[in-house]
């Protein structure tokens, strides 16, 4: 446990950050659990409390960092018999548990303060019964990244609609290349094509209701989903033998240009630019619209800070989370120096990279549907994982589609009673 006590509030006006916080004249002890454990995450935190620290002299602040993986099998614990008053850990389903069992604290008002209107894109992930638990401090987009040389050599430009999609894929198939890598052997990446499918036929409501239980997977609506994912299989727009790969090794297909796109989050970047895949040859576009009239959801993973329900220094602990999605505290800890992901505050500005540029112009302004959080984190565990075996199987034998859809209905019915 560290043990920071502000003194220097020149430090934040040297930081660019203002002093009006100060007036709050918080004291007492801030309790902090947090789960950034890597070098650079912690970091990131000790950072914030610091700075959080010197607006508020008169305030202790504890910050016990524990291991991730440690933090997860501890949270409802800690949570139940010795609350922290700030807590780390994720939006949407995997903050459901914690809401249902009156451990997170409901945090409408801080919501309802001016200096949350720039998070408008992500209160969807934030809400349980009409209610806010707690706030996102980073998230990364998801997307299509593709071989603009490839796209340059075949005389297509960026689909906006799931018809150019689907002509532009044919063009690539008779250049003797396949559409998307995928490797399908962790069955998460499946779940990423399942996500924007059915967020883009059906929208982002819809696809929230599926994954809380609410919609039978026998519905209309899903099979329409599935059956807009036929037509992608059907004309081979996927690699051969993905359940052989993981993510990492369905990379080569793309740098090699023996595939043009994959479906990806930003974090398959780095790697593709390692392997020689500068950006003259790499761009992103979103993925495009299917359904007209349906608004363009994303999946966009979100990290968050909760206030425990048996905190003891609720004030402070509010005070906390409003400076943590502040617009200058967003810039500072999501650049390339610390995070290197995106702000979720929308008056944030972004590294001079161009696909966080992208992204972030993407979810703050251009995307009114909503942001998921990915299936595997919208969906409860035991669903996530029935349901994306049967995306994989789908992608392989999409004549199963009655049988795979009976299966989940079944598994539905245990899962969420």
């Amino acid at each position: 446990m560290k043990v920071f006590k502000g003194t220097i509030a020149a430090l934040m006006l040297s930081c660019g950050f203002g002093v009006s916080a100060q007036a709050e004249n918080l004291s007492g002890t801030l309790k902090i659990f947090s789960d950034m454990s890597n070098p650079a995450p912690r970091a990131v935190m000790e950072g914030m409390v610091e700075r959080f620290g010197a607006l508020h002299p008169d305030l202790e602040i504890e910050l016990t960092v524990i291991d991730r993986e440690a933090y997860k099998t501890q949270i409802r614990n800690f949570l139940t018999a010795n609350a922290p008053d700030v807590a780390n850990w994720y939006a949407a389903n995997r903050m459901k548990p914690y809401v249902d069992a009156g451990l997170f604290e409901d945090i409408s008002d801080v919501w309802a303060s001016p200096e949350l209107a720039d998070l408008a894109s992500t209160k969807g992930a934030m809400t349980l019964d009409e209610k806010q638990w707690g706030v996102p401090y980073t998230y990364y987009q998801w997307g299509v990244y593709y071989r603009a040389d490839i796209y340059k050599e075949l005389g297509l430009s960026e689909p906006s609609t799931f018809e150019e999609m689907k002509s532009n894929c044919q063009a690539i198939l008779d250049s003797g290349r396949k559409c998307y890598t995928i490797g399908t052997k962790f069955l998460w990446t499946a779940g990423g094509w399942f996500d924007y499918l059915n967020m883009r036929t059906n929208g982002y409501d819809y696809h929230a209701k599926l994954t809380a239980g609410e919609i039978p997977w026998s519905d209309d609506g899903v099979k329409a989903t599935f059956a807009n994912w036929r037509e992608l299989i059907d004309m081979g727009a996927f690699i051969d033998n993905h359940t052989a790969y993981s993510w990492q090794e369905s990379l080569p297909f793309i740098v090699s240009g023996d595939a043009a796109a994959i479906l990806k989050g930003n974090f398959a970047v780095p790697p593709l630019r390692e392997a020689g895949l500068d950006d003259s040859k790499l761009d992103f576009y979103q993925f495009p619209a299917i359904t007209e009239g349906v608004a363009l959801a994303e999946d966009a993973p979100t990290d968050t800070f909760h206030i425990p329900a048996k905190a003891e220094n609720k004030e402070a602990a509010k005070a906390f989370l409003k400076f943590v999605v502040s617009a200058d505290n967003q810039t500072l800890i999501n650049n390339g120096e610390n995070l290197g992901q995106l702000p979720v505050n929308a008056k944030s500005s972004v590294d001079d990279d161009k696909f966080l540029q992208e992204g972030f112009t993407m979810l703050s302004s251009n995307s009114p549907g909503g942001v998921a959080q990915f299936f595997d984190r919208d969906a409860p565990a035991e669903m996530a994982k029935v349901a994306m075996e049967g995306f994989q199987e789908f992608m392989v034998k999409p004549d199963n589609l009655d049988k795979i859809l009976a299966r989940l209905d079944r598994a539905a019915k245990r899962i969420y009673k």
